[in-house]
């Protein structure tokens, strides 16, 4: 007697159904779907991430910038490096403190990422098509909790 063939039910009692494992899943899942609609943009997802760190806290040094796009100061660095070449930022040394370049968005690089900022609005609302606004609001303020959480506890 053949062996029965696996059905979605009993394949999902199999899967791992923690936390942690499906965000990590949405995390992957988001990344590719980001990467393939921001591309014909002439965008990476961590140019993206990054533009939308200078439009949101304006000028920041280039730590600041790896801690909030979770990389290492070299590849924040290289990136740096690659977003001024194309016009997208600028950088400028600290007046206080010659060590600290601060780096800020120019309007080219405004004007960039408010062409992919569609892209990745519809990719957001396809994730969560039934949830409202209210409920979405809800969803954002619970997510930067636990990251708060999580950064603190030093995990």
């Amino acid at each position: 007697m053949p062996a029965k063939k696996p059905t979605s039910a009993s394949r999902a009692d199999k899967t791992p159904s923690g936390l942690a494992y499906i965000v990590g899943r949405l995390d992957h899942v988001l990344n590719r779907r980001l990467r393939d609609g921001l591309a014909p943009l002439g965008m990476n997802v961590s140019h993206y991430t990054a533009l939308s760190v200078f439009r949101a806290l304006g000028t920041i040094s280039n730590a600041q910038l790896a801690e909030r796009t979770m990389m290492s100061p070299q590849s924040a660095n290289e990136m740096v490096k690659a977003m001024e070449a194309k016009g997208w930022i600028e950088r400028s040394p600290d007046p206080d403190h010659g060590r600290i370049i601060h780096i800020r968005l120019t309007e080219e690089g405004t004007a960039c990422l408010q062409r992919c900022d569609g892209v990745v609005r519809d990719v957001e609302e396809a994730m969560f098509p039934d949830l409202s606004a209210d409920e979405r609001a809800r969803l954002h303020a619970q997510l930067r909790s636990a990251v708060r959480a999580l950064n603190l506890q030093g995990i």
